[in-house]
């Protein structure tokens, strides 16, 4: 497949989006499912092989749908995004029916919060490189990219993790505990795990240093 062609199309359904999800979180996305790509082919040891077409295209076209739902227009990013994926490829005669549709599937289970499982090595790889993306050093500022744009409460001394009961967090600091930090169970492949490892390990860092600082002892 072109992959420019469907680079610059993806381009175009994100005017105006926020910095979380913005095009450059796209570009993340696509670097880090090549490498996990390239670290699944030479660690893994069955006969499965990457179809680094699909996977790529997918981590092109996986958020098109994402203004859209920002703007209240539909109710999950995840499900259009798939439909418009395979338009997408559809409309650049890129890619066989089945490449087009394996795609669109790669697209409707990449969400970490909808219930829709990977049915695919390459669906695997692309949620994976997606969840990658909001842990580490660039998952904390998008983070507080998210706190800034929704005037989110940083951190409450009064509203410690162990007591929150809210799904993801009433906090910031919380929000990492409630969600962040427990990216690395949700990987589906080695490769994936071995990045979120080292990330969260960050993360952890940069939490205990927050919370020392916040309490004025660092």
């Amino acid at each position: 497949m072109n992959e420019a062609a469907i680079r610059d199309r993806a381009r175009s359904y994100f005017e105006g989006v926020s910095p979380g999800h913005d095009f450059q979180h796209v570009e993340r996305v696509v670097s880090t499912a090549k490498r996990l790509a390239d670290e699944f082919d030479a660690g893994d040891a069955t006969d499965r092989d990457v179809d680094r077409e699909v996977l790529v295209a997918a981590a092109w076209l996986h958020d098109v749908g994402r203004a859209k739902e920002t703007r209240g227009e539909i109710d999950d990013h995840a499900e259009w995004g798939a439909s418009e994926a395979r338009s997408v490829l559809d409309d650049l005669e890129l890619g066989s029916s089945e490449q087009r549709e394996h795609v669109a599937q790669c697209v409707r289970a990449h969400r970490f919060s909808n219930d829709v499982e990977p049915e695919t090595l390459e669906a695997e790889l692309l949620s994976d490189a997606d969840n990658l993306d909001a842990t580490g050093a660039v998952g904390i500022a998008r983070v507080f990219a998210y706190a800034g744009e929704h005037g989110r409460t940083l951190y409450d001394p009064e509203r410690p993790p162990e007591t929150d009961e809210s799904a993801s967090g009433e906090t910031s600091f919380n929000h990492f505990h409630k969600k962040i930090l427990h990216l690395e169970e949700r990987m589906y492949t080695d490769a994936g795990r071995r990045v979120a490892a080292d990330r969260q390990a960050y993360v952890e860092t940069f939490l205990d240093r927050f919370e020392r600082e916040a309490h004025g002892d660092a």
